[in-house]
C-alpha cells in the first residue's frame, strides 16, 4: 500500500514538474503583440474626461495591452438611442496586445453598465505619428430644403417619368356601368352564320 501512494506522489510530482516546465517555456516565448485601435462609445455618466479615460486604460491594461494612444475623441449626440441614452462620449485609443486578449477585452466591456459600444480593429498600418493626429470630422450641417422638394410619404410618389396619371385610364369608378357590347366568342360565332 505504501507502494502505492509513493507512486501516486511520484506520478503527480512528474506531471506538476512538466506543467512548470511548460509553463517557462510559454513564459520564455515571445508572443506575438498586434496593434489594435479601439473606440469605446461611453454613456452620459462619464462626464468627467479623466474618470473616462482610467476606465479605458484599466479595460485595456487588465488584459495584457500595453496603450500608446488614448484620447477623448468627442461627445456627440447619437444618431439611434443605444440603452435608452441620446448623447455619448467617444473615447480612442491605440494600444498592442496579444490577439487573444481582443475577445475578453470585448466580453468584460460589455459587461460594464459604464461602456455602451466599443470596436476593436487591427491598426497595424498605421504609424505613432499618425495615432496621434487623429480627430473627429467636424459635423456638417445638414442643408435644409423646401417643404416641395421633401418626399411627402402620405401621398404615391409622383409620376414625373412617365406624366401625370389623371386622364391616363379611367378608374374603377369611371367605368360605364352599362352594357359592354358582344364578346368576341358572340361576334365570331355571328360571323360565321
Amino acid at each position: 500500500m505504501a507502494e502505492k501512494t509513493t507512486a501516486k506522489t511520484s506520478k503527480q510530482a512528474s506531471k506538476r514538474k512538466a506543467a512548470e516546465q511548460r509553463a517557462t517555456e510559454q513564459a520564455a516565448k515571445p508572443t506575438l503583440e498586434n496593434v489594435y485601435e479601439a473606440m469605446f462609445l461611453l454613456g452620459p455618466a462619464a462626464t468627467d474626461q479623466q474618470a473616462a479615460l482610467d476606465l479605458c486604460r484599466g479595460f485595456i491594461e487588465r488584459h495584457g495591452g500595453k496603450i500608446k494612444v488614448l484620447k477623448k475623441w468627442d461627445e456627440r449626440k447619437l444618431v439611434y438611442e443605444v440603452n435608452g441614452h441620446k448623447r455619448g462620449t467617444y473615447v480612442i485609443s491605440y494600444f498592442t496586445a496579444p490577439g487573444a486578449a481582443v475577445g475578453p477585452l470585448e466580453r468584460d466591456v460589455k459587461l460594464s453598465e459604464d461602456v455602451l459600444r466599443v470596436l476593436v480593429t487591427k491598426a497595424d498600418h498605421l504609424n505613432e505619428q499618425e495615432m496621434n493626429a487623429v480627430e473627429p470630422q467636424p459635423i456638417q450641417p445638414r442643408e435644409e430644403r423646401n417643404p416641395w422638394d421633401r418626399p411627402d410619404f402620405n401621398r404615391p410618389p409622383r409620376r414625373d417619368d412617365r406624366g401625370p396619371r389623371e386622364g391616363d385610364r379611367p378608374r374603377d369608378g369611371d367605368r360605364p356601368q352599362g352594357d359592354r357590347g358582344p364578346r368576341r366568342e358572340e361576334e365570331a360565332g355571328a360571323n360565321k352564320d
